[in-house]
Order: structure tokens, then C-alpha cells, then sequence
């Protein structure tokens, strides 16, 4: 019999995985709420068209398409497929897709709902999504996304709280020296204008976008090789050396962006977001405004963020977002502006684990287990246990009588910290017999004595 195994891609989490996952979950999930987001939730899997051609044409490959049952299999574009035509031949297989993020069913919802919701709109999403990627290191293709978006507001006051809200979080994680980095689409369009090759935009910060990987020599490269001409490169040199505080990188902004109206707009929002957060303060990260960031151009349109683990571990970005001016227009609303972020969750969890952050206390296992000396011993245990888990104490039965030196190792195989032994001196005097299984200490207790130590 062939050995039973998970797709690639996909993962088991054992319990202690569990329980430090749902640790990062639950602080992302109280500080949403505490910024006043709202929580919703889609179905796992949405029509087919309401997914395709949203994410441009390497998007629309890895959707995970459902195939289609019963009579609807008499669908298939059988013509299609002797034609070769593949991409039409398995469309016409399928007519659901497991989605791919939270942000277009969160549009879709928007536009279904747009009569019952109060705009502005603050929701967060905690739920899985689906990829059909090639698997590697830290890229799977069934991860879980946590995103907060607003729609129905073009207020920068909104950029200002989020960039507060991902500090909240990575504070109460215990993360500290995390780097939120920010940029405006405006100002990148404003530096394309300014050097005259808008139309060369995306080449321009793909390229800028790569400067601490192969170095200023390597871009310059890059951008000539893109058709970028030498004059137009001249005029960014600023950009190479774009160090200082960020009221000074502002200031050189200011006056590489004097010709571009779009450019001064960016600058300007850039300008209010981070003078407004350096006044209110950061508890534990760091905001930089970082002009080679450039993820989602076809789709930010103001703010960009990302967030950067601290330097002293090797990680990605753990987190990112920006402004995006028509999430809904895919779908016919037109003009409704958002702002939105999301974590990283595995990410974070590699980070918290590398840096040993997740407390003691995040653990899977029961406080103390109740050994089995026989049926009345037992009956007086659960007793016990009844009570301390009415208090919110997790406490268990070992469930059957076996030898100590068992229940002993299965105590500690499960890293519970404390057994409760209970026999018949214990029962004729009320009391608890308890052995601290990390130090070897005994104690004999009453209820209350045994419940104090517990708590």
C-alpha cells in the first residue's frame, strides 16, 4: 500500500504549530479590532470570472480551478482542446476557482453589499488563499493572508493609522527594530515624467527596485538596456545616494519633482504621512521613506508600504500594502478609493521563532494530568478536574490505569508541567499530591492550594 501523503505545497501543523500560529493570529486580530476594522469572510472558492483576469496573465496561471461535476462536465470545449487551445479547453472544464487572495472577493463583497455597508468601510480578513505556484522555501500554495482594508475614503489620516497599526502589532509581538518602509506611486510617476520616459515607468523602478541588490552600476545598466536614455539617468543621480533623515530625502524629493505636478502631489502626501507619524511617535519600529520600493504598480496608486524584519534576521518583507484608487471598478463601482495592508503570517512566525519571541506560555499541552490509580482514585481526580476547568484551568485524566513509569513518560513526551497523584491517603484527607515535573519539587495541597498553583 502506497504511503499516505499531502499534495506539494501544503503543510500539517502539529498542535504546538497551532498554538503559536494562533498566538500571532490573535494579537493581529484584537489590534484590527481596537483600529476599528471589522471582520468578514468569503467563500473559499468564488466563480470562475470573478477571479479571472485580475491578476494579470501570470495571475490567471496559478488559480486553482475546480473542475466541473455531473452534467456540467458535458460543458467541455472538446474543439477547443483538438485546436490546442488549452487555456479555453480547461475554462471550459471549470466555472468556480479557490481564490487566489482576499482583495478582489473583498471588492466583489463591497460592490454585492454596497447597499447594507456604512462607507467608510474598515474590514479585516483572516482566512486561507490558494496558489498554484512551484513550491520552495517560504512559498507555498495554500497560506494564510491577513489583511485590513478602508474603502470609501481618500483621507490620509487612514495611511497614517495603518502604518501605526502594523507598529501595534509587531510591538506586541515583541519585534523590535522592525522597519516600515513607505513610497508613493505619484512620486515614481513623477520621477518617469520628470527624466521623460513615462512610458517607461515600470522598467524604471523595476530596475530602481534592484539598487542593494547589484548596486548603482548594475541599475544604470539595467535602465540603459530598457531603452532608458544616459541624459534621462543623469538627471536621477540624487536617487542613487538618497540617504539623510526623512525630512532631508523629502526635501530632495521637492526639488528633483519641481517640473511634475503629479510628482509634487506625491510628495506632499509623502510629506504629511510621515510628519504627522514622527510627531505621534512609534513604540518599537522604525519609519523610512524608501523611493526604490515599487510592488503592485498596476494597482497602488498612492501609498506603497513594506515591512522589513528586523536586520538581524534574513527575511523578506513580513508585511506590505499601499492606496489603490479603483478596487472596485473591475466590478462597475466606480471611484471608490482604498487603502489597505496585510502580514505575513508565516513570515512572522519564522521571525518569532528564530529570535525565540513566542512566550512559555504559548503551548498546546494541558497544565497538569491527573495520574489513574484505579475507578474511585479516578472518580476523585475528575472531580478535581471538573472544577479547575470550570475555572479555565486546562487540566486532563490520564484515562487509564497503567504503570507510573507510563503515565510519568507520557507527562513528559507532552511537556505537561505538573502531575496530580491521587490515592487512597490523598482521598481520606482531601488533599492533592503534586510533583513539579520541570524541577522535581513535591508539594502535598488542598483544592485551593492545588488551583493557585495551577493558575
Amino acid at each position: 500500500m502506497a504511503k499516505p501523503g499531502i499534495p506539494k505545497g501544503t503543510r500539517d501543523f502539529s498542535p504546538i504549530e497551532v498554538s503559536k500560529r494562533q498566538y500571532i493570529i490573535q494579537i493581529i486580530k484584537t489590534n484590527f479590532e481596537r483600529y476599528g476594522y471589522q471582520p468578514i469572510e468569503t467563500p473559499s472558492f468564488e466563480n470562475s470570472e470573478t477571479l479571472m483576469g485580475k491578476y494579470g496573465e501570470e495571475g490567471d496561471r496559478l488559480i486553482f480551478k475546480i473542475l466541473n461535476s455531473g452534467d456540467k462536465v458535458r460543458k467541455a470545449d472538446l474543439a477547443a482542446l483538438e485546436a490546442n487551445n488549452l487555456a479555453k479547453f480547461s475554462n471550459s472544464l471549470s466555472e468556480k476557482a479557490l481564490r487566489y487572495d482576499l482583495t478582489v472577493p473583498f471588492a466583489r463583497y463591497v460592490v454585492q453589499h454596497q447597499a447594507e455597508i456604512e462607507f467608510p468601510f474598515k474590514r479585516y480578513q483572516i482566512q486561507p488563499v490558494w496558489r498554484a505556484d512551484n513550491p520552495q522555501k517560504g512559498r507555498f500554495r495554500e497560506f494564510y493572508q491577513c489583511d485590513a482594508d478602508v474603502v470609501g475614503s481618500t483621507s490620509l489620516w487612514q495611511e497614517v493609522e495603518l502604518v501605526q497599526l502594523y507598529d501595534a502589532v509587531f510591538t506586541e509581538l515583541g519585534l523590535e527594530g522592525v522597519t516600515i518602509k513607505i513610497n508613493n506611486r505619484k512620486v515614481l510617476s513623477g520621477i518617469a515624467e520628470v527624466i521623460g520616459a513615462s512610458d517607461k515607468l515600470i522598467d524604471f523602478t523595476v530596475a530602481l527596485d534592484k539598487l542593494d541588490k547589484i548596486g548603482e552600476e548594475g541599475v544604470k545598466k539595467e535602465m540603459l538596456a530598457k531603452g532608458i536614455s544616459p541624459e534621462a539617468i543623469e538627471k536621477v543621480q540624487p536617487l542613487f545616494q538618497f540617504t539623510g533623515t526623512i525630512a532631508e530625502k523629502i526635501e530632495k524629493l521637492s526639488e528633483l519633482l519641481q517640473s511634475s505636478e503629479e510628482g509634487k502631489k506625491g510628495v506632499a502626501e509623502l510629506q504629511f504621512i510621515c510628519d504627522t507619524v514622527t510627531k505621534l511617535g512609534l513604540k518599537k519600529s522604525n519609519l523610512d521613506l524608501d523611493v526604490t520600493l515599487a510592488r503592485g504598480l498596476n494597482y497602488y496608486t498612492g501609498a506603497i508600504f513594506e515591512v522589513a524584519a528586523p536586520k538581524t534576521v534574513a527575511m523578506g518583507s513580513i508585511g506590505g500594502g499601499g492606496r489603490y484608487d479603483d478596487l472596485t471598478g473591475i466590478f462597475g463601482l466606480k471611484n471608490v478609493s482604498g487603502v489597505g495592508i496585510s502580514f505575513g503570517l508565516d513570515r512572522i512566525y519564522l521571525v518569532l521563532e528564530e529570535l525565540g519571541l513566542f512566550p512559555q506560555t504559548v503551548t498546546a499541552t494541558s497544565k497538569a494530568i491527573f495520574f489513574n490509580y484505579g475507578e474511585a482514585e479516578a472518580f476523585y481526580a475528575m472531580q478535581a478536574i471538573t472544577r479547575l476547568r470550570n475555572e479555565g484551568i486546562k487540566v486532563e485524566l490520564y484515562p487509564d490505569k497503567a504503570k507510573l513509569d507510563k503515565q510519568f513518560k507520557y507527562a513528559e513526551k507532552r511537556q505537561i508541567s505538573f502531575a496530580v497523584m491521587a490515592g487512597s491517603n490523598e482521598i481520606a484527607t482531601g488533599s492533592y499530591s503534586v510533583k513539579d515535573l520541570v524541577t522535581g519539587e513535591k508539594h502535598t495541597l488542598d483544592f485551593e492550594g492545588l488551583k493557585k498553583m495551577l493558575q
